[in-house]
């Protein structure tokens, strides 16, 4: 694949003595959904992770292998994580706004990076919960704590703080796993519209909302890559029977 934005070359990944990613290979092409499906425990949360070190702040942890961002390799002791993860951004299964203004949530990262014009921050947050698809209901609400918020919401708006620091790819662990349907289809409908201008890396254990929504698809069972493809291919023609266990719901 020519656009590859990220690309993950004999990837090993261990907690102490268990042996979570064995030898993963993989391009993720830019612009583009690509979700990680898989029973739980089987290395799809823990891929994700490496591709912004979050995996940095575990203890015992030892990746071997290479990551590329961009072609530059994240792992290298010269790369300044911070930066790292402004550039990929992270939303997680739980919305986890911070304690303070919605306005404040989406300024927060702008601010951490040294923008201090109100104009410029009162620019970026419409810009990110408009992007998020959050705008027409909150703005009205900018000064209020985020934390009143609906789950549904707080999710699009932990998308929107992700998205204010301009980021490239986003990076999303089971983001709809605790909300509810309405919820869920507005954050499908935003990843839709998020692909246009930047690489969104989903995992999910809803393999309905993979085919509906990712243009590639990897399954992980059991910390090995068993198969990626495009993900039309995928469900209708899986090319290993353990994939075609896993869809058809004949696993286990």
């Amino acid at each position: 694949m020519g656009n590859s934005k990220i690309v993950m070359k004999d990837l090993n990944l261990y907690y102490g003595d268990f042996h979570a990613l064995k030898g993963i290979n993989m391009e993720i092409p830019a612009n583009k959904v690509t979700a990680f499906i898989g029973p739980s425990g089987c290395g799809k949360s823990t891929c994700l992770k490496t591709l912004n070190r979050m995996n940095d702040l575990v203890d015992n942890c030892k990746i071997t292998g290479l990551v590329t961002l961009d072609g530059e390799d994240i792992y290298d002791p010269r790369t300044d994580v911070t930066l790292l993860r402004r550039r990929a951004g992270m939303v997680f299964q739980k919305p986890n706004p911070f304690p303070m203004t919605v306005y404040d949530n989406i300024a927060y990262g702008p601010r951490v990076h040294g923008i201090k014009n109100r104009q410029k921050l009162d620019e970026i947050v419409e810009t990110s919960l408009r992007s998020a698809a959050l705008w027409d209901e909150v703005k009205d609400r900018l000064k209020k704590s985020a934390l009143g918020l609906s789950g549904g919401q707080q999710q699009r708006l932990c998308i929107a703080r992700a998205l204010a620091v301009e980021p490239d790819v986003i990076l999303m662990d089971e983001p709809t796993s605790a909300l509810d349907p309405i919820s869920t289809s507005k954050i499908e409908d935003l990843m839709d519209d998020l692909r246009d201008r930047y690489t969104v890396v989903i995992v999910t254990h809803n393999m309905q909302q993979a085919a509906r929504i990712a243009d590639r698809t990897a399954f992980f069972l059991l910390g090995e890559l068993v198969e990626y493809s495009d993900t039309l291919s995928m469900f209708n023609k899986p090319k290993d029977e353990r994939t075609e266990r896993y869809i058809t719901g004949r696993f286990g």
